[in-house]
């Protein structure tokens, strides 16, 4: 995450788990690695932070990935909430720490209705959301059966200039940055018609701090109510640069050339194709714009835009980068 949200200082991380505590200053927030279940114990436990609240953004998140690393991706993204409930219990402090769970668009998967609510049936697609989704439910069992104060945020796509190369948001945008620099030929991608709810991390991570500011703990989906299909954002990010792609050939074949010259810029890699895909994640924040009074401010265009240019500083300043 890239930014903090109103009020007192906060403590986030990605592959992180933060905790806030109170009036502290940042320098007295812990990050922890959940899969050390003694850590926890020992942070929470015996130096007596005592937190208010705790964002458990602790995540193996790369979907394709998880189908690598399946195994650790469960004891990170499943164990590793129900080892950091349990220890709050243990440490007892359910009634006084206010939780919030990192879940994920991707519990929807192959989804059943268009688009998503809070309501809507989850069919994970990967191991990531299989993962994820004893996380949620882990969340809503120990709210239920301890008064916990724990929710989780089912957020779609959130970008920004500081998401992991890996992604492919940022792979665009740093492919883009680098073509324009003369530092790479061609963007090589998997599939181009994948289409999701994309919306800027600074404006989720208000949201996330707007749930654990109510009275009541509940789940919200977060979402910016647009979809945008892969090819969309490649389209968007070369314009950025004043390029317009056109597109020649089919499936593996099809290639993403320069409008005036001619000039390959993408081509397909079927490496980058999941075992499982996920075709359409699209968001309906109703809940969240009538109960938290939130709603997205970063448009697709401005959140791309803003990718673009800070990779190109990047790539300037270090084209090692």
């Amino acid at each position: 995450m890239d930014t903090q949200p109103p009020g007192n200082p906060q403590c986030f991380g990605s592959f992180l788990g933060g905790i806030y505590h109170g009036e502290r200053s940042m320098e007295d927030s812990h990050l922890l690695d959940k899969t050390q279940e003694q850590n926890l114990l020992l942070l929470i436990y015996f130096l007596r932070t005592r937190p208010k609240e705790i964002y458990n953004l602790g995540a193996q998140s790369h979907v394709k990935v998880s189908f690598e690393l399946s195994e650790y991706t469960a004891q990170v993204d499943a164990l590793g909430t129900l080892r950091l409930l349990e220890a709050i219990r243990a440490a007892g402090l359910e009634k006084e720490t206010k939780i919030y769970q990192a879940s994920t668009s991707e519990l929807y998967g192959k989804v059943k209705e268009v688009p998503q609510t809070e309501k809507t049936p989850f069919y994970p697609r990967s191991p990531y959301a299989c993962a994820k989704l004893y996380g949620y439910w882990i969340v809503v069992n120990y709210r239920e059966a301890y008064g916990m104060f724990a929710c989780n945020g089912l957020l779609f796509n959130h970008e920004s200039p500081r998401r992991g190369e890996n992604f492919v948001t940022r792979k665009i945008t740093r492919g883009v940055a680098k073509i324009t620099l003369g530092l790479l030929d061609c963007l090589e991608l998997g599939n181009l018609d994948s289409r999701r709810d994309w919306g800027h991390a600074r404006d989720y991570v208000e949201a996330m701090w707007l749930m654990l500011q109510q009275e009541v703990a509940e789940d919200f989906v977060v979402a910016t109510g647009e979809a945008h299909s892969v090819r969309e954002f490649v389209e968007c990010a070369f314009m950025c640069v004043d390029r317009r792609v056109t597109w020649r050939g089919e499936g593996v074949h099809e290639e993403g050339r320069d409008a005036a010259s001619g000039q390959l810029l993408v081509r397909i890699n079927p490496k980058y194709f999941r075992p499982t895909e996920v075709d359409l994640l699209l968001g309906d924040a109703t809940k969240a714009r009538q109960q938290l009074g939130w709603r997205p401010r970063v448009s697709f265009d401005a959140l791309v835009k803003e990718m673009v240019n800070a990779d190109l500083e990047l790539m300037r300043r270090n084209p090692e980068a």
